[in-house]
């Protein structure tokens, strides 16, 4: 009987076992929480010519101002290398347009080209090689001009312009010349009614004859009554004693 009763208790345990399992597997199985995930919307082509074009003019008026900024050859070579390779990663940044992108991947191969080409005049010029320089400032030129002209295919403007340092604001020189002028003017007038009075008398030449005669007059005049008066004294003091 005991033998039966062993039998017999296996199954159940086999049961409970089993039951134990699958209920812990339900318990322990919980709904994962869905992934919240941001889409970048695409620019389009206008927009991203838009951005883009801000990015290119901003790093134009920095090279063109590079040399002024920067101390030696390989200074300015360094700050020049770094303005094209932050481009790059703004204009990558941007992404491809969302409508029409023909043209989009020959304009990013290109700015990458010219990134690429700057910085090997930074490194040449910081090793001093001659050579080396020689050649990587030779390959420079050719591929802004291959950027510049992606660019352009692309529809892009300032992209496709040579760097150049800023100009000034047209509008505050006419002013400042303007002013200058109003002042300027000012003042020569009235130097000029200092200077020159509104009416010049010019004596004639009879005028001071007459004037130099009649004072010669006047002071003979002035003798002769001093004359008359001591030739009167005289005879009367002539008179009295006699």
């Amino acid at each position: 009987m005991g033998t039966s009763w062993r039998l017999l208790a296996i199954p159940a345990l086999l049961a409970l076992a089993l039951a134990g399992c699958g209920g812990g597997g339900g318990s322990d199985s919980t709904a994962a929480a869905p992934v919240e995930t941001t889409e970048t919307t695409a620019l389009s082509k206008q927009e991203l010519i838009a951005q883009g074009d801000a990015i290119c003019a901003e790093v134009n008026a920095a090279v063109g101002t590079a040399g002024s900024t920067s101390s030696g050859a390989s200074g300015q070579a360094g700050q020049v290398a770094g303005l094209y390779s932050g481009m790059v990663e703004r204009l990558k940044g941007l992404g491809a347009p969302s409508d029409e992108n023909a043209g989009y991947a020959e304009f990013i191969a290109s700015a990458e080209g010219l990134a690429q080409a700057e910085d090997d005049v930074k490194l040449a010029s910081e090793r001093e090689e001659g050579e080396g320089l020689s050649e990587a400032e030779a390959e420079a030129p050719s591929a802004l001009t291959q950027f510049q002209s992606e660019a352009s295919s692309f529809g892009f403007e300032d992209c496709s312009e040579a760097p150049a340092p800023p100009t000034p604001v047209a509008g505050s020189g006419e002013e400042a010349s303007g002013t200058g002028e109003e002042s300027t003017g000012g003042f020569e007038g009235e130097e000029v009614e200092e200077a020159a009075p509104e009416e010049e008398v010019v004596p004639e030449e009879g005028g001071v004859e007459e004037e130099s005669a009649g004072g010669g007059a006047g002071v003979g005049g002035g003798g002769t009554e001093g004359g008359g008066g001591a030739s009167g004294g005289g005879s009367s003091g002539g008179v009295g004693p006699g």
